[in-house]
C-alpha cells in the first residue's frame, strides 16, 4: 500500500536524522510534516514560500510543525525544502537564516542564498537515493493559480475633497467620464488621503 504524502515526508525526516547527527545537530523528536500551503504561499506572488517551519512553542501539543508547498512534486526538490526546514528546527526557528542556520545548512549540503536554498550536488544525490528507497513521492503538483481568474482591472481610489468619502473606479471610467460627484455634492478626485 502506498503511503500518504505525510507518511512519506515523515519517513524522509527519519531517514535524514543521521545526516544531522553527523554534524552534531539533533532534530526534535516530534516533527510533523504536512503537504500544505505555507503562510505566504506560491499563490501570493511576492514572498513566495515553498516551505515553512513552525516552532514547537506554536503547537498546542509541542510538536515542531513543517509545511511543504503542494506546488512541488519532484522528490529531490521536496527533500531539499524539507532539509531547509529541518535546519530551522535543529537550530531553532528564531535563529532565522544567519549564523547557526547558515553553518548547519552548508554542512548538510544546502547551497545558494540562505533564504532560498537548493540541494548541493552531494545532498541532491543523497535525496535521490533516499527517494529510490522510499518510493515515489505520492503527490502530483498542485497549480493553484490555474483555476483562478486573473484580475484584469485595478480599481483606483477616488476621494471626495469635501467629506473624505472614498470610492473605487476602473482606470477606463476615470479616463472616459472622469471622477463622480460625491453624494454630499463635493467633487471626487483620484487618490486623496487615506
Amino acid at each position: 500500500m502506498m503511503p500518504s504524502r505525510e507518511e512519506w515526508l515523515g519517513r524522509l525526516v527519519d531517514a535524514l536524522r543521521p545526516t544531522f547527527a553527523e554534524h552534531g545537530s539533533r532534530l526534535p523528536e516530534r516533527i510533523r510534516v504536512s503537504c500544505g500551503w505555507p503562510s505566504r504561499s506560491a499563490l501570493s506572488g511576492r514572498n513566495r514560500r515553498i516551505g515553512e517551519a513552525w516552532s514547537h512553542r506554536c503547537s498546542d501539543d509541542g510538536a515542531s510543525e513543517t509545511f511543504v508547498s503542494p506546488t512541488l512534486a519532484d522528490p529531490v526538490e521536496v527533500g531539499a525544502v524539507l532539509v531547509h526546514e529541518l535546519v530551522h528546527h535543529a537550530v531553532g526557528v528564531e535563529a532565522g537564516h544567519k549564523g547557526p542556520f547558515r553553518r548547519l545548512a552548508l554542512a548538510v549540503g544546502l547551497a545558494g542564498k540562505m533564504t532560498a536554498t537548493v540541494a548541493g550536488p552531494e545532498l541532491a544525490a543523497r535525496l535521490h537515493a533516499l527517494a529510490e528507497v522510499l518510493g515515489p513521492y505520492p503527490h502530483a503538483a498542485l497549480n493553484g493559480a490555474s483555476g483562478r481568474k486573473k484580475q484584469t482591472t485595478r480599481m483606483l481610489k477616488v476621494t471626495c475633497a469635501a467629506c473624505g468619502c472614498i470610492a473605487r473606479m476602473a482606470r477606463q471610467w476615470l479616463d472616459e467620464v472622469g471622477a463622480p460627484t460625491c453624494a454630499c455634492g463635493g467633487d471626487m478626485a483620484e487618490g486623496g488621503a487615506r
